[in-house]
């Protein structure tokens, strides 16, 4: 008997607005400089994205780059996604935010702002970033976001050079007064390539993610992990205890839901229009410029083989907890070649997909 498919309801969707970036950060999936990049998707056909997409459902809809606020057009395409109903975000690195672009983002119907941090000050940060002065004008971009009353949260990559800072880079978020704390597991894509030895071990990986739990059981923000399917385990295993529960009507940011998305409740759109599982997974899954976006969510043979259980291979393949977790399908492909096959960093052993898996199996 075929094990049932994943539920494909799509929740989130990335779109790359531009690859064009004032930074040029050491871990970049997209190798972005300032550009221009050819292709872009022109404000109409931008619109009509959004359409396709509010026509079938009502995602979240992350307006991402490269930094998006380079495109000049961002807060018209977000005001048009707000009145379509879609809950519309953008992610930043901060520094070019203003109390006056703060102000423009609010009025278009940004709901949220996610600003990257990658260390606690700004030697470690700037390194990161490679540019003297990108801490301090995130910092600068934040208080811009706080007098315009505009919520925000910190994303920080999560490498072998920052992981002993990572408790400080919690405390500076709950200084600051973020909303949230989201934390990225280095994923060695684009620019990040460069730091495959900077990637950390399977243990420390696990290590890292079972005291991140830890934290979020007091923290008095809310703490996510992302692109770290393994974290959704750890929250079975250890009772599917975590911070408290998100307030009314940022459910949707914060749901416990699965591992990895890709491809089964989150997409990736680029600059261009191809449809990617996620932003760290380059496999072209159909052009939204050639065909309509809900085609390719519901029939792209990639998506489809993504959402059936049987298709994935090794441990992920063979594991009891494969529908909270999957595995980091990108990793998977980066490292093998071969998208299905068993996550590359992780240390626990399956006992098979009958066994029980924990609190709330």
């Amino acid at each position: 008997m075929s094990a049932p498919l994943l539920p494909s309801t799509l929740r989130m969707v990335a779109w790359e607005v531009t690859r064009s970036c004032n930074l040029s950060c050491i871990h970049c999936r997209a190798s972005s400089q300032r550009g221009p990049y050819p292709g872009e998707l022109s404000t109409e056909q931008g619109k009509k994205l959004l359409e396709e997409i509010a026509a079938f459902s009502r995602p979240i809809i992350i307006l991402t780059g490269g930094e998006p606020l380079l495109r000049d057009d961002i807060y018209e395409l977000a005001a048009y996604g707000d009145g379509l109903g879609l809950r519309m975000v953008l992610a930043t690195n901060g520094t070019l935010v203003t109390e006056e672009i703060a102000r423009r983002m609010r009025e278009a119907g940004i709901q949220r702002v996610s600003i990257s941090l990658d260390g606690p000050d700004a030697a470690s940060h700037d390194a990161f970033r490679q540019m003297p002065g990108a801490f301090a004008g995130a910092l600068e971009g934040i208080e811009a976001l706080k007098k315009a009353g505009m919520e925000f949260q910190i994303n920080t990559t999560i490498t072998s050079s920052n992981r002993h800072s990572l408790s400080a880079m919690m405390e500076l978020a709950v200084r600051l007064g973020a909303a949230a704390h989201h934390i990225f597991l280095l994923v060695p894509t684009g620019r990040g390539r460069d730091l495959a030895g900077q990637a950390i071990s399977s243990q420390d990986y696990e290590d890292t993610l079972q005291a991140f739990h830890s934290a979020s059981l007091t923290s008095p923000i809310l703490l996510k992990a992302t692109c770290a399917p393994h974290y959704y385990r750890i929250l079975r295993q250890r009772g599917g205890a975590g911070s408290q529960p998100p307030p009314e009507g940022h459910r949707g940011l914060h749901a416990v839901t699965r591992g990895c998305l890709g491809g089964i409740s989150f997409c990736f759109i680029s600059h261009t229009g191809s449809v990617q599982p996620c932003g760290y997974l380059e496999l072209n899954c159909g052009e939204v410029t050639e065909t309509g976006f809900e085609g390719i969510w519901k029939n792209s043979a990639v998506f489809q083989k993504l959402r059936n259980p049987e298709s994935y291979s090794g441990k992920c393949g063979r594991c009891e907890f494969f529908r909270v977790c999957g595995g980091c399908r990108a990793r998977a492909h980066e490292l093998t070649g071969d998208y299905l096959a068993e996550e590359p960093f992780c240390v626990y052993e399956p006992k098979g997909k009958g066994a029980p898996r924990g609190a709330d199996s």
